[in-house]
């Protein structure tokens, strides 16, 4: 397979740059009075976009009446520059780039922690093993109060902020004052920053008899590696089917989607295509050696799955490999090359579309220039019922395309599942809107998992887990009269409408507070996940098409 890189684009917007940046001088005449021809040809000059900019900026520059940085100008002007453009066009400040570019590069520098603020105290939720901060001695359900001798608990400080104090470059020290359980003064250590891997598969386990569940959270620069490594592990424990979950997954780099799909793909299956405004076209096959092409295979979409998400959803949709379940994808069909300028900016400006095997844009409709209606398409979506009801999304005929076993599939923007589940909010009632909604749902797992911490820390395993769970008899009961404690007063006929609702989060929430981390909660949550339930039932309906054979 051949990666793309697009190369050798001529950006209008660099030009203005440069133009800027060597000084020209359009229509200068000094020294002299200027005849009409010179005039006229000055004026014809300035009259191109391009020039008028630059002589623009050569003016402030040269002539204007106060000093001030130009630099700050262009930094003012360039998004209003980039406005303009398609929604995905964009300019990234120096300044944002480490954090626009480090959930896909795979690791950070830091101290190595999960940690939250349910109230206004950093509550340590798991600490990564042989990481700094495990390697130091923090651990699980440590408050932090103070950081590098300031006080952080009770001060309401932003959580973007405590990140900030946290993180740092690889080989520095932070000092943390900690307020753990049955420990009556507070316990100080010093942690060494180190290189902290991100990993893009946020939960992999088997969820029930031969069928195991991957969630990937996005396609980062380890994506692929992580997906195999979870497979071959999975395959370990009897897997021949798979639920490969891609909801909320908004994409990243473009080649892991293609050397993910290569892996589901038989030899010489296309897998995506891109166009450039010149109609040069640009195409990717499977090679080959996919090592799960035989294997049952349910993937799941939703309107927040977006880019490679939807090109990996297009292509098994187009050749006619697996089952696409749950809602229409975001619809993001747009390809962007990233130019890097010296000061560590950039603009990340759109080269191509996006198409699907059989033809299909993935990208929906916008108009230039015009962000707020194009953010506003799944507000309207609501609106119009798109979540709730599949009759309520309509495909214009033009927009056709039959898959080489004869299905039907749109284009339009997005992509449509095979199976449509619609949002499900029978269980939601006022009472359950309360207590998800004053946090108290949340708070009251952290402080059961202080309770049990002992306990939490032993378990190493899902049916270990599922056991401990299973044991509390009392945990809803429990729950209310916390919630009572806190402000909601219980109302039973919600309640009992809400039951497996409310069940399922504490248990799942609960199970994050322990090693098992995304693998618990999910294993927990997928009892009421309608999506989930649907493709268990249709991995095991392919079995027994298979034994009625």
């Amino acid at each position: 397979m051949r990666h793309i890189k697009y190369e050798g684009y001529i950006l209008p917007v660099l030009i203005v740059i440069l133009a800027f940046l060597s000084g020209l001088r359009f229509g200068q005449i000094r020294g002299r009075r200027a005849t009409t021809s010179q005039i006229e040809q000055m004026v014809s000059e300035l009259s191109t976009p391009t020039n008028k900019l630059s002589y623009t900026l050569s003016l402030i520059d040269t002539q204007y009446v106060d000093s001030l940085s130009l630099d700050s100008i262009v930094e003012h002007m360039m998004p209003v520059v980039m406005e303009e453009l398609d929604p995905h066009s964009v300019y990234i400040p120096a300044s944002e780039m480490q954090q626009v570019n480090e959930p896909l590069e795979g690791e950070f520098d830091g101290i190595g922690v999960v940690f939250n603020m349910a109230t206004d105290t950093v509550i340590v939720l798991n600490v990564i093993p042989s990481g700094p901060s495990d390697k130091a001695g923090v651990r699980a359900g440590d408050r932090i109060i103070r950081i590098n001798d300031s006080v952080v608990a009770g001060r309401e400080i932003p959580q973007n902020e405590i990140v900030h104090r946290l993180r740092g470059r690889r080989g520095t020290e932070v000092k943390l004052s900690l307020e753990r359980q049955s420990i009556a003064d507070l316990v100080d250590v010093t942690v060494v920053r180190d290189a902290i891997p991100l990993k893009s598969i946020e939960a992999s386990f088997m969820i029930a008899d031969h069928i195991g569940y991957i969630k990937l959270s996005q396609f980062a620069r380890t994506s692929y590696s992580e997906l195999m490594s979870a497979i071959a592990s999975l395959r370990g424990e009897g897997m021949t089917k798979l639920i490969f979950d891609l909801r909320g997954n908004s994409g990243g780099y473009l080649d892991q989607a293609i050397l993910i799909a290569n892996e589901f793909l038989p030899e010489g299956d296309l897998i995506v295509y891109t166009e450039d405004r010149h109609r040069n076209r640009v195409e990717e096959f499977s090679d080959g050696n996919g090592t799960l092409t035989d294997i049952g295979l349910a993937v799941l979409i939703d309107e927040a799955s977006a880019s490679s998400s939807e090109i990996l959803a297009g292509a098994l949709q187009d050749n006619d490999r697996g089952t696409i379940i749950g809602r229409r994808s975001f619809g993001k069909g747009l390809v962007q090359r990233q130019v890097p300028f010296a000061d560590g900016s950039a603009l990340r400006i759109t080269v191509a579309r996006y198409f699907t095997p059989t033809g299909r844009s993935i990208q929906k409709p916008y108009i230039l220039g015009d962000e707020e209606s194009y953010r506003s398409d799944m507000f309207n979506r609501y609106l119009n019922n798109e979540f709730f009801s599949a009759d309520s999304i309509h495909f214009a005929d033009s927009l056709r395309y039959v898959t080489p076993k004869g299905k039907t599939v749109y284009g339009g923007g997005g992509i449509m599942p095979d199976l449509f589940v619609p949002l499900d909010t029978t269980d939601v009632t006022k009472y359950f809107v309360e207590v998800s909604g004053r946090n108290i749902l949340y708070r009251y797992t952290i402080e059961y998992a202080d309770r049990h911490r002992a306990e939490l820390d032993k378990i190493e395993t899902l049916g270990q887990l599922r056991a401990f769970l299973d044991a509390d008899r009392n945990l809803l009961d429990d729950f209310v009269a916390y919630a009572a404690r806190h402000g909601v007063k219980p109302v039973p006929r919600e309640i009992a409408v809400s039951r497996q609702l409310i069940e399922a989060q504490l248990r799942a929430y609960i199970s994050r507070n322990t090693k098992l981390e995304s693998n618990g909660f999910y294993d927990n949550i997928y009892k009421i996940d309608n999506a989930v339930l649907r493709s268990l039932e249709v991995l095991n309906a392919e079995d027994e098409k298979q034994e009625a054979k």
